[in-house]
């Protein structure tokens, strides 16, 4: 069987003062993993880096403006048609307010260690589960 096509997406671990990082809640209506959670990102528009990809998706998704710290890891997962890279990078908070996109419909705040507790999505259980990040 052929390999999907590849498609990018970038996510980051966006951490606070305190440490700890920030999980949003996938909305129950969305088409893929409905009430997972996810760090904030998404997928690059043409001709734009996947830096400002992730600048700009977090904001959208957050309202606030972040600097990226590097690279913390990579993950796939598969949807029908395509299988998905996400690339993941640290980030901090640097500005803005903080308000929900229409795409989640919640947010935690927490230390790395205690994702577990909550329904991943795929990308990021498998990051979770191959490098340690706590």
């Amino acid at each position: 069987m052929p390999l999907k096509p590849l498609s990018l997406s970038v996510s980051a671990f966006v951490r606070s003062r305190r440490g700890n990082c920030l999980l949003l809640q996938r909305s129950g209506l969305s088409k893929h993993f409905a009430d997972c959670w996810e760090t904030p990102g998404g997928k690059p528009d043409p001709g734009e880096s996947f830096d400002e990809a992730l600048v700009r998706e977090v904001r959208e998704e957050t309202g606030l403006d972040v600097q990226l710290d590097g690279v913390v890891g990579a993950s796939e997962f598969e949807l029908e048609k395509v299988r998905v890279v996400v690339l993941y990078m640290g980030a901090h908070v640097i500005g803005g307010k903080f308000h929900l996109s229409n795409e989640h419909s919640g947010r935690k705040w927490l230390p790395m260690r205690k994702f577990a507790s909550l329904p991943l999505t795929p990308a990021l259980q498998r990051l979770m589960d191959t490098v340690r990040l706590w």
